[in-house]
Formats: C-alpha cells, sequence, structure tokens
C-alpha cells in the first residue's frame, strides 16, 4: 500500500513539474492621441481634432471627449463629445468668443486607459498683456 501511495505522490510531483509555466501577462500597447488641431486660428468656428491609434491601428470605439476654455477662465470651460469620423479621428466644433489664447484636452478612453493630451491654441490676434495666465492647477488636474 505504502508503495502505491509512493508512486501516485511520485506521479503528482513530475505532472506538476511538467506543466507550462504561468504566462506572464500581456501589458497592452498604449493608446496613441495625436491631436491635430492646429496651434493657431482666426476667430471663427473651430474643429477640435484628435487622432486615436492602438498599436499603429485606428479605434473606433474611443471615448473622446473634448474639453475647451480661454487661458486663465478653465472654470467657464466646457466639455464636448468628440465624433467618430473614421479612420481614428474624432471631432467637435466649438465657437471661440472671442481673441485670445485657449486651451483643450483631448480626454480620451480606449482598451482600459485614460490619455488626455494638451493643446494651446492662439485664437485671432489677442493682446498679449490682456490674456489672463493659466493659474498653478490649470495644466493637468481633472477638475
Amino acid at each position: 500500500m505504502k508503495k502505491m501511495w509512493l508512486a501516485v505522490a511520485t506521479t503528482a510531483v513530475l505532472v506538476a513539474g511538467c506543466s507550462d509555466s504561468p504566462k506572464e501577462p500581456e501589458v497592452p500597447e498604449i493608446v496613441e492621441v495625436e491631436i491635430q488641431t492646429p496651434t493657431e486660428a482666426p476667430l471663427a468656428p473651430l474643429t477640435l481634432e484628435a487622432r486615436v491609434t492602438q498599436a499603429g491601428k485606428e479605434l473606433e470605439d474611443a471615448h473622446v471627449q473634448f474639453e475647451f476654455w480661454q487661458s486663465g477662465l478653465r472654470d467657464e470651460g466646457y466639455m464636448l463629445d468628440g465624433e467618430y469620423q473614421g479612420d481614428g479621428i474624432y471631432q467637435v466644433k466649438v465657437e471661440p468668443e472671442q481673441d485670445g489664447i485657449y486651451y483643450m484636452f483631448a480626454h480620451t478612453t480606449a482598451s482600459g486607459m485614460h490619455v488626455m493630451p494638451k493643446q494651446e491654441i492662439k485664437i485671432g490676434e489677442p493682446t498679449m498683456d490682456e490674456v489672463i495666465p493659466e493659474g498653478p492647477n490649470d495644466n493637468n488636474d481633472m477638475r
């Protein structure tokens, strides 16, 4: 009887030792967001645009929200849902009210990741000494 239990235990140890080693968890490719909005534009309706890719492939199932505000007035800014246009491009139209320095975030969620690139946009011909500078908390916080 002891020999039988010894044989069973030995077989169990051998089978466990020969099993596949645990696979390393796959790290997903980073979601990349390229803002395609110009950095200077006239005072007119403006299209905010971002291209979303992952591992070189355009993503059509991302959730993109554009945040837009005038420099120094982030609390008066707003969020708009981007509309998918094809080829990984998401867009929304905004209408700046006056010449000035504006900012946009392209808040993008895809494949369980959140990416939020920021861009400055000079609208029209602002008088730079009248531009309200961004505050210390206006860079990347997500109010």
